[in-house]
């Protein structure tokens, strides 16, 4: 029986470990789009060819070219040997994010297990599309989390390093630059911008001066023209997507879609200015902000929200201290959220459920707890 238990605390990994690699094998190995594109992307960086291409279509290359230059250790692999490792570090990454989501938030009412299982849940669904697809937001998400996690240890320029960089994975990460200057100060602000010069400049060891300018103009162009024609996309969940499906594309939908960007920036600016009636502030403040990223990109597609990994965890745990419109409210929204299966509703229910922009709303919802959270000085 004492060796039984010894091999206790190794089941859960174990179980864990076999369901994701019998998910890769019945399902993921045969998908995993989006990492084909940043793998082609590092195959073209080595080669010192165009990354910006107008042949690639809906499958074109929209990151910074710094992150291609990051890609070119997994375009040297086979396909198979890059697939698996990929898949390996984002499953590695999703376990980070829900870990640190738990161990990062102050003064905890739940146990880590009930709160890794309950956001587990309710996540399941955006974690499961980014596993699929193959994307790079579980790695931003661990990212973040560690710049976190060093501003807790009082390290604020590993943080800004670690902020800097995680924009040339997903340039949404630039929202807590500003937080992080106005908390830390200018010298993490200088830090941060260093590092960001750095990776600008750093794909000109492969494409040159002017090489590297043409590819920094090139991604401009693509991520501007392909804007406009995502917004009305099933799975895009910001606010500007919000307003396209109600209105239509338009001036008025586009200026309510402005509007509301900057009251959810002017929210977490209140709750910044409330943050002394707290004694650990920076958890919420920064759950907030990663959770406004697939809010305010105009290319915030649903999966995206796995970021408010933090989010969920933070509001779990205070639930039961809300007053009750605000449990009924928040309860539903992260349900709505969370719950609403494609292969539970149907081809049909879930186009309209999309097309009704339910889970913006949600996640607005979600967001304006957070708010309330800071107001009753709950975190």
């Amino acid at each position: 029986m004492d060796r039984l238990a010894a091999f206790r605390p190794l089941l859960l990994p174990v179980f864990l470990a076999l369901l994701a690699l019998t998910a890769f094998n019945l399902r993921i190995n045969g998908e995993m789009a989006d990492f084909k594109v940043y793998r082609t992307a590092g195959q073209r960086a080595l080669v010192a060819a165009p990354l910006y291409q107008a042949g690639d279509g809906h499958f074109a290359f929209k990151y910074l070219p710094a992150f291609a230059v990051a890609m070119t250790p997994l375009a040297v692999l086979g396909g198979d040997a890059a697939r698996v490792t990929w898949y390996a570090l984002s499953c590695a990454c999703l376990v980070l994010l829900l870990r640190w989501s738990v161990v990062a938030l102050p003064q905890r009412r739940w146990s880590e297990r009930s709160l890794i299982l309950v956001a587990l849940v309710l996540l399941a669904k955006f974690y499961a599309h980014e596993l699929t697809l193959g994307q790079s937001n579980l790695l931003l998400g661990v990212l973040l989390m560690a710049a976190l996690g060093a501003l807790q240890l009082e390290a604020p320029r590993i943080a800004a390093v670690t902020l800097a960089i995680a924009v040339f994975i997903k340039p949404y990460a630039l929202i807590l630059l500003p937080w992080l200057v106005a908390t830390y100060g200018i010298a993490a602000g200088l830090i941060a911008a260093g590092v960001l010069v750095g990776g600008l400049l750093l794909p000109a060891l492969l494409y040159g001066w002017v090489g590297n300018v043409v590819q920094l103009s090139g991604w401009w162009n693509i991520v501007s023209s392909s804007t406009a024609p995502n917004l009305l996309g099933a799975d895009n969940v910001s606010v500007a997507s919000m307003w396209a499906k109600w209105l239509g594309p338009g001036t008025l939908a586009s200026a309510l879609a402005a509007g509301s960007v900057l009251l959810l920036l002017a929210v977490a600016v209140t709750m910044w200015r409330q943050r002394k009636r707290v004694a650990e502030p920076d958890y919420l403040e920064f759950a907030f902000l990663m959770l406004l990223i697939p809010l305010v990109s105009p290319q915030g597609w649903d999966y995206v929200l796995l970021l408010g990994t933090p989010a969920v965890i933070c509001l779990i745990d205070r639930w039961r201290e809300l007053q009750t419109p605000w449990r009924m409210a928040s309860g539903l929204a992260l349900g709505l959220m969370g719950l609403s299966l494609f292969d539970l509703m149907g081809r049909a229910a879930y186009g309209q459920f999309m097309a009704w922009a339910v889970v913006s709303v949600c996640g607005v919802v979600v967001a304006a707890t957070l708010a309330q959270i800071r107001l009753r000085a709950l975190a």
